[in-house]
């Protein structure tokens, strides 16, 4: 049971189609820990952190998102460990 860390940067039509509150619906179901936020460049953020398998599903639904979303591109790479408690949304 090791937990892996990963960044996550989604670009398409990922803003405005409730995709941050719906990751944490998600995330929260699957048991994953970490944030998501929307960045100034229309694109949007996760670093999530949970078993790999865990992990591999959570992915694979970042890269369909909510039904508004049109995901063009899912950017996932592998982080450090950093102990998330819960997963939140951030707003600038």
């Amino acid at each position: 049971m090791k937990k892996v860390h990963v960044n996550i940067t989604l670009t398409g039509k990922v803003q405005g189609v409730t995709f941050r509150e719906t990751t944490k619906y998600v995330a929260d179901q699957s048991g994953i820990r970490g944030f998501v936020r929307n960045e100034k460049d229309g694109s949007v953020y996760i670093e999530a952190e949970a078993e790999q398998w865990e992990l591999d599903s959570f992915i694979e639904w970042c890269n369909e998102g909510p039904d508004r979303a049109k995901v063009e591109r899912c950017e996932v790479v592998t982080g450090e460990l950093k102990n998330f408690t819960d997963f939140v949304v951030l707003k600038k």
